[in-house]
């Protein structure tokens, strides 16, 4: 007979050579079987022909084999099911094909049960099931029936949703242990098996007989590990909408089941299919574990929708935040697994997929003054890490303060390393599915085939130093990706191990063919830490290369690999360690190499020792005082040429946006002002020598010091943002400013190190930073609060105080700057005075009498400033200035003095608000003429805004009428336009440009399409850049634009209307793929979500959004109930034949989307306006609506019902949602010191609503709902809430849930706040009805 089985194999493999046709391949083995005397279906064969393909065999020829040997019956389906079963899913993420292929045929096969019971083997047949399905070792064999084995077979396949929560394992396993981890939760196989619709009912009979005994067949009692099944069984039959629409089969035959009770399985009561009652934890958390990032309707992403909200909206790069994004993400995400209830390594998987999606969205960037790539890529690689490495480290805190409190108080490592490290494993072995999130953008593919051919290196056994040898000489299977980079950011900061670089499928086979010999003349970072000197030639490659590239790999000794980080984190950090030494101790030339090398490539992309390069730059901008100093004037001074080095290496627009990503802005700030104070104070005197040879004044320094710390807050606030909404005080958004800046850095150096979870980060940071303690207040640097004092008076004055004291030094130094602004221009600046000056001779003054007069402090200049432009702006409006004279003689003053800049912008911004200036006429002869293509802009901006579903009827203009702007901003424009574009520039763009968007969207339309349209005539690659915020500028003026705004995203979010833009919904929907002309025709239409994210900053009155928000989520509530179909639509559907059919939604699905649609609501309600609108959530917004319900249909009979409960359950989740996005879960913010005040506010209205004292006008099921919904969320999400209420309160709240029917809900509520509420839970408990 072995004889005959080789003949049947050979002739396999020379089918398989030939790619013979499957049917030809099927007769020649059916022949030589039958020839010898073998029974048909074989079971030998299955075994054989599984074993030769899994996986020496697996090419798509032999799989085909397989199909048709089951379709023609040569060997039992199900056993070759079974047996791939055991050989395919859990080897699954390293054959991903095979997974497909074996999914398919289960779809195919696994429900043609009846054919195997008239098998002429079937006793043979099952006892190969049996040996191929071992059950867990804690149950004894069950005898072999079929029906055991076939629900082993299907409930080890998972669906492609389950990849997400399958711990991987490289140790074999049974498949029936397997199967209650492998269950998919939603939706099962309903997916994958479209045979399910014909399944006759007596298949499912079976099924159900066989889980309502209470034991198998003579064999001991059930299984323990089939409990998940059922449950599964059961969320399958409320999420399912295709069981909804099959003949034979009803979502109430799999739901027959309870197995909660110690007496085995039981049928469930009536009441469970006639109360239309859920548990609301257990059905919003139904999403998180059903899908995957690539499901359909990308219903998994959306549990992670805020991350992908916060993470874009940190790339506005016109804004600087004050707070860390780390801080921000780490909270976000500890709330987003609370509420979700997954595991640690699906919240790590919704963070890395969401940072993937944002570096992906910038893939290939779009034109524009603001880069986003490097910032992305700092997101991923560097802050995202660090919020991985924040939550790992907090649990591994708490351990070991568990362990210091033990009585034995015996620490062990292992007691030290917590489950989340496990789960970042996980996650990121997962990651490596998501193979289109993981290219890797242009300018790190030498980076990420690097950290390959680190791994290969590493697992071959190979020796050397992989920074010098070059890319080409690299074989082709070291081809990298992010996941690759990911993971050497992760080693690099100890949170992984190299044992990560022999995960299945990391690297490529390794390889033999890597060169031994390898040069090293040529200078590296390694050359510096053998004590190289710092030369040219060195300095440039250092300046160039990140310190932590990819270097050194270890080889292995004796065969063995040891799992030891080769050159990560540590190496990276001594060699920016040796650089700060060299900045502190080196020669005058050395320190300013030094300086240069830390803000070059390692500043942007050393993406693992980036935060400590930040304090390093932090701790040089605020060096010590020399030993020999002695002198009158400032320390600071002797520094000027290092200082200015490195003030002109982090005034890139990206390198700032790096320092706030940080939250290193308020520590930033706090060493800019003395240098500020120090060098405006100084008479330009004495000069220097610049790296480039320039000539360098203490003015120059000071510019570039104060215009970087005017960048760091928005110092150009119109006065009308001021007073907001009509308030009596101003916003406190809108009053950032130094000072706010300094007692951020206070508090921040006054509360760090003094938590547990501090001191085990602080060891993460070099031994050589340091900073003072001490408190700085404004008060401190008395000239910049002089000028910061004239600054807020200025754009608050009216023109008529702009008046200096005659003969006054004020007075000589303005007649001085105009001589200089006005020296080729045939008049006076006599003429152009607004005063009287006691000065006679200003008239006859040379240019160069002028420049004697500017040698004054730099404070002394900016204090003359604003007369200089009243004085300037007067004379151009009545005509003895000329525009264009206007235009050179402000850039004349901006380039004396850069610093006046800042006064250019807050005066000009000032006067725009004033309106007391005639309109400057855009004719081409006096103004520039913007009729070149303002047409195009204008159509273009029209047909940006429909693609988004907002239609402004405003926005029609006299096409025949002159294009105006008010004077200041017309002049404002110019001066911007002469600008350079390039980089020795760039400091005084950035600076300028956002002022001029952000003032040019406060005014009148068109004035930002006309302003949109002249630059994209001086720069024609940033013409998307202008009209996206030319668009944008419609949300500034009108509020109906804004709500139509935020209700394109929640269609386009969730899927709903047949009107909607993207009809499947999700991540994608809402944020798309940034904006610009990718394809033809013109510019791209805008995802809805990164408008909102662009323009909310600038909606003057946010307090109105809540109630929009509430209001959208209302009507999404209706929408989901009726299928994601608008309201007529739906009533015509209930008029055709399967109109009913049709009508149902599961009930289960449409909760998942509506935690999703609350989810949305609740993060732009959170980004919008941070505590202040939550606050006013539970405050105002919420009571109100329950006491008016105002706006909403009622809806009638069932279907009524339904949309009042789920109408709760949204407001609940919403609810939950914003307080945990402000105030976190627990303590550990600054914010959750305001949570217990204001959820006393609430819950003393839900109270006496629960008491009776409170008359509600909304749907009775939708405010027992929303009390359950929110009272259930915060026992099993956020019990912290629950610990710092009063007890009291408590027990208010806990009497009215019991009068709602809630006893178990009521007693958790209690349970949680401990022993001061042990009498009531006794006496409840005693009263309860159990």
């Amino acid at each position: 007979m072995a004889e005959v089985w080789e003949g049947v194999m050979e002739a396999t493999k020379w089918a398989q050579e030939k790619k013979t046709d499957p049917l030809l391949w099927s007769i020649q083995v059916t022949s030589a079987l039958n020839s010898a005397g073998v029974a048909l279906p074989s079971v030998q064969l299955a075994h054989r022909l599984v074993s030769y393909i899994c996986f020496d065999n697996h090419v798509p020829i032999t799989w085909k084999f397989l199909e048709k040997a089951m379709a023609a019956r040569l060997l039992p389906p199900l056993l070759a099911l079974s047996l791939l079963s055991a050989r395919v899913v859990p080897h699954r993420l390293l054959h991903p094909a095979a997974y497909a292929l074996y999914l398919d045929l289960l779809s195919r096969h696994a429900f043609s049960l009846s054919s195997h019971l008239h098998f002429p083997n079937y006793h043979k047949l099952m006892a190969s099931l049996h040996h191929s399905l071992p059950p867990s070792p804690p149950s004894p064999p069950p005898p072999p029936t079929l029906t055991p084995a076939s629900f082993s077979s299907t409930s080890s396949s998972p669906s492609s949703h389950s990849f997400s929560t399958l711990p991987w394992t490289t140790s074999a396993c049974s498949t029936t242990t397997l199967a209650p981890t492998l269950i998919c939760s939603s939706t099962l196989l309903l997916p994958r098996i479209p045979c399910i619709g014909t399944t006759p009912p007596s298949r499912f009979s079976l099924l159900r007989a066989f889980f309502a005994t209470k034991s198998l067949p003579g064999s001991s009692p059930w299984p323990a590990h089939w409990g998940p099944f059922v449950h599964q069984l059961q969320r399958l039959a409320g999420n399912s909408t295709v069981l909804r629409t099959l003949k034979h089969v009803s979502p109430e035959s799999l739901v027959p089941l309870n197995f909660n009770t110690t007496t085995g399985i039981k049928l469930l009561s009536s009441e469970w299919k006639t109360t239309p009652k859920l548990e609301l934890n257990d059905v919003l958390a139904a999403g998180a574990d059903s899908c995957t990032v690539q499901s359909r309707h990308d219903s998994w992403s959306l549990l992670w929708l805020p991350i992908d909200l916060i993470l874009e909206d940190a790339m506005d790069g016109n804004h600087v935040a004050e707070n860390s994004a780390v801080e921000v993400l780490t909270g976000l995400v500890k709330a987003l697994q609370a509420v979700n209830g997954t595991a640690w390594h699906s919240a790590f998987l919704g963070l890395w997929i969401a940072a993937l999606r944002l570096v992906q969205r910038e893939r290939d960037p779009h034109e524009g003054p603001v880069p986003r790539l490097d910032t992305c890529l700092c997101m991923l690689l560097c802050i995202t890490t660090l919020v991985v490495a924040n939550l790992i480290e907090e649990e591994e805190g708490e351990l070991i303060e568990e362990a210091e409190r033990s009585p034995t108080n015996q620490r062990k490592d292992k007691q030290a390393l917590g489950v989340r490290r496990g789960e970042l494993v996980i996650s990121l072995q997962l990651l490596g599915d998501y193979e289109n999130l993981l290219c890797s953008p242009q300018s790190v593919i030498w980076g990420a085939n690097q950290a390959a051919a680190k791994a290969t290196l590493f697992v071959s056994g190979q020796s050397g130093y992989l920074e010098y040898t070059n890319v080409n000489d690299l074989p082709t299977n070291c081809s990298g990706n992010l996941r690759h980079l990911i993971v050497e950011a992760c080693i690099a900061r100890h949170l992984l191990d190299t044992s990560a670089y022999f995960w299945p499928g990391y690297v490529s086979t390794p390889c033999n063919q890597l060169p031994h010999s390898i040069p090293n003349h040529l200078p590296s970072w390694s050359s510096l830490m053998k004590g190289s000197l710092l030369t040219p030639p060195l300095v440039n490659v250092l300046v160039a290369t990140p310190a932590s590239s990819l270097g050194r790999v270890v080889p292995c000794l004796c065969g063995l690999i040891t799992p030891i980080p080769s050159r990560g984190f540590d190496g990276s950090l001594a060699e920016i360690e040796k650089i700060f030494e060299f900045a502190i101790n080196g020669s005058d030339e050395e320190k300013i190499s030094a300086a240069t090398i830390l803000c070059g490539a390692s500043l942007v992309r050393g993406w693992n020792v980036q935060e400590h390069i930040i304090f390093f730059i932090i701790n040089l901008l605020s060096p010590p005082v020399p030993p020999t100093y002695s002198g009158t004037e400032s320390y600071l001074i002797s520094y000027a040429p290092f200082l200015n080095v490195l003030l002109l290496g982090i005034s890139p627009v990206d390198s700032v946006h790096i320092f706030s990503l940080h939250g290193a802005v308020p520590l930033l700030a706090a060493v800019l002002l003395p240098i500020c104070e120090a060098f405006g104070s100084c008479v330009p005197n004495v000069s220097w020598t610049a790296v480039t040879g320039e000539k360098l004044t203490c003015h120059a320094v000071f510019s570039n010091a104060f215009i970087l710390l005017l960048r760091l807050w928005r110092f150009s606030l119109p006065p009308f943002e001021h007073v907001m909404g009509g308030a009596a005080t101003p916003a406190l958004g809108s009053q950032l400013g130094p000072e706010y800046l300094l007692l951020l850095r206070n508090c921040m150096l006054a509360s760090f190190g003094k938590t547990p979870k501090d001191r085990i980060r602080s060891r993460r940071f070099s031994k050589m930073i340091s900073f003072s303690l001490e408190p700085l207040f404004m008060d401190s640097f008395p000239k910049l609060n002089i000028w910061y004092r004239q600054h807020r008076e200025c754009i608050a004055s009216t023109c008529s105080t702009l008046a200096p004291g005659p003969g006054g030094s004020v007075s000589q130094i303005v007649e001085a700057l105009l001589s200089m602004m006005c020296r080729k221009i045939n008049r006076s600046a006599q003429t152009l005075t607004p005063t009287t000056s006691g000065s006679s001779n200003s008239s006859s003054s040379s240019f160069d009498d002028a420049l004697m007069k500017l040698k004054v402090p730099a404070w002394d200049i900016l204090e003359a400033t604003p007369f200089v432009l009243d004085a300037a702006l007067t004379a151009c409006a009545h005509g003895r200035l000329s525009p264009r004279e206007l235009a050179t003689g402000l850039k004349d003053l901006a380039d004396f003095l850069p610093a006046t800049l800042g006064t250019i912008v807050s005066y000009l911004s000032a006067e725009v608000t004033r309106g007391i200036w005639k309109p400057a006429f855009m004719n081409g002869s006096d103004w520039p003429s913007p009729a070149a293509n303002l047409s195009t802009v204008e159509q273009q901006i029209k047909k940006i805004l429909a693609a988004t579903g907002v239609d402004v009827p405003s926005l029609a203009t006299d096409a025949n009428g002159p294009a105006t702007l008010p004077l200041p901003l017309a002049a404002f424009l110019s001066l911007t336009i002469t600008y350079k574009l390039d980089k020795s520039y760039e400091r005084f763009v950035v600076l300028v440009g956002p002022s001029l968007i952000t003032l040019s969207s406060s005014c009148p339309w068109p004035c930002m399409p006309i302003v949109g349209a002249l630059w994209a005539q001086k720069v024609k690659r940033w013409s998307d850049f202008f009209v996206f915020s030319a668009s944008a500028t419609v949300f500034h003026h009108s509020r109906d634009a804004v709500v139509q705004l935020l209700k394109s995203c929640f269609t386009s979010t969730l899927g709903l209307g047949s009107a909607c833009i993207y009809s499947n919904g999700g991540v994608g929907a809402l944020l798309g793929h940034g904006f610009g002309s990718h394809f033809s025709g013109g510019i791209s239409p805008v995802a809805p979500g990164i408008f909102y994210l662009r323009v909310f900053r600038s909606i003057r009155d946010v307090m109105f959004l809540t109630e929009e928000i509430v209001s959208l989520l209302m009507l999404s509530v209706r929408d989901i109930a009726n299928g994601g179909l608008p309201k007529g639509e739906v009533e015509k559907l209930k008029k055709t034949k399967y109109g009913m059919r049709y009508g149902q939604v599961s009930l289960s699905a449409s909760m998942t989307r509506v935690k999703h649609a609350a989810l949305l609501g609740a993060s732009f309600l959170w980004i919008s306006g941070a505590y202040g609108l939550v606050q006013s959530l539970f405050t105002e917004t919420l009571p109100s609506w329950f006491l008016s319900a105002q706006g909403l249909e009622q809806e009638v009979g069932e279907s009524g019902v339904i949309v009042a409960m789920l109408r709760g359950y949204a407001l609940a989740s919403f609810a939950v949602l914003s307080g945990t996005f402000a105030w976190g879960i627990d303590s550990s913010s600054p914010a959750s010191k305001r949570r217990p005040k204001v959820l006393e506010i609430h819950l003393e209205f839900l109270a006496n609503a629960l008491d009776g004292k409170v008359s509600l006008r909304c749907d009775c099921a939708t405010w027992r709902a929303y009390v359950s919904g929110v009272m259930s969320l915060m026992v099993s999400c956020t019990p912290l809430w629950i610990q710092e209420l009063d007890v009291g309160m408590l027990k208010r709240i806990s009497n009215g849930l019991r009068q709602l029917n809630e006893e178990d809900l009521a007693l958790r509520l209690l349970e949680i706040k401990g022993i001061s509420v042990m009498g009531e839970v006794a006496e409840m408990i005693s009263q309860s009805r159990f």
